[in-house]
């Protein structure tokens, strides 16, 4: 999460899923897309907007490569919706709605966190249409016991007390999203990057977009999704296109042992490979982005 200088999504497009309207922003402020350059949607992570992607939307070298398009998930951002429940793979058809809604018949993949398992549900439910994945600080399994063995977070503990509270005033209408579940969030995702330029902005968005009853709803059911979220595991073997990961060697909430495990699923993939980067945080694109911007021109440009 880069220091915020725009406002969170304000271009949103209605898909047929759920009736929904899909919260996204190109690069650069473009309102169409060029037809002549690969296209890379970017799924983003728990809570975050559009913005999360600030540095990678605002790189001329990326923008040269690729149409940049980042997608707000259901429960984030602009993105609404008629149901109040909804799963990760309500998401992944959603994203791919709106990137067909866009003009994109295909496109490149890169998810952050629930980003991740996001573009791989996507690349499961339409292969015809994604060319490639990038994950970042991600897992593939749901929240299990023998996950939390091999150094993944829990999050019953604390998601838990704020479920029991939310619907339970569910339809608050001035209710704000405060900093007991704000800055435990934050400091899981920037770890020691988590420095007051970055944090001030990312709160100020959080209390925007989860204020009042509607905002209360969507944060609510974006918690359950990552409460209560199906693996992957057993899926895995049927993603065909590339999938590059990266993930943090001091990531707080997958650790290093899953995803090591998990790459080797991949077994329908040609290309499926896993670099640590050194020091690295949940939030890879902040902790180390010019690793992250190699890694999309290396998927992007390829022949």
């Amino acid at each position: 999460m880069t220091a915020v200088a725009a406002a969170a999504s304000a271009q949103a497009i209605a898909v047929p899923h759920l009736a929904a309207r899909v919260g996204y922003a190109i690069a650069g402020g473009q309102q169409q897309l060029d037809a002549t350059k690969p296209t890379l949607a970017l799924m983003v992570p728990f809570c975050s907007t559009v913005d999360f992607y600030g540095a990678q939307l605002a790189s001329e070298k990326l923008q040269q490569a690729a149409n940049l398009v980042a997608i707000e998930p259901l429960g984030h951002g602009a993105t609404t919706c008629d149901s109040e429940h909804f799963t990760y793979w309500d998401s992944a058809l959603a994203a791919l709605q709106a990137l067909r809604a866009l003009g994109v018949e295909k496109a490149y993949v890169l998810g952050a966190s629930q980003g991740g398992w996001i573009a791989v549900r996507m690349a499961l439910l339409r292969p015809d249409v994604v060319l490639g994945l990038i994950t970042l600080g991600t897992s593939m399994d749901a929240e299990t016991a023998d996950s939390r063995s091999k150094g993944c977070w829990d999050p019953a503990p604390f998601v838990t007390p704020f479920l029991e509270k939310w619907r339970s005033i569910a339809t608050t209408p001035d209710f704000v999203v405060g900093d007991d579940w704000i800055q435990p969030v934050l400091g899981l995702g920037l770890g020691a990057a988590n420095t007051p330029d970055i944090n001030e902005p990312w709160t100020k968005i959080f209390r925007r977009v989860y204020s009042g009853a509607e905002g209360l709803r969507k944060l609510r059911m974006a918690t359950i999704c990552i409460a209560e979220r199906d693996g992957l595991l057993y899926r895995l073997g049927d993603v065909k296109c590339p999938i590059h990961w990266l993930h943090g060697t001091d990531d707080p909430v997958f650790g290093t042992v899953v995803p090591a495990e998990h790459i080797k699923l991949f077994t329908g993939s040609k290309d499926a490979k896993l670099e640590f980067l050194e020091g690295g945080c949940h939030f890879l694109n902040i902790s180390h982005p010019k690793e992250a911007e190699a890694a999309i021109l290396a998927m992007v440009t390829k022949s």
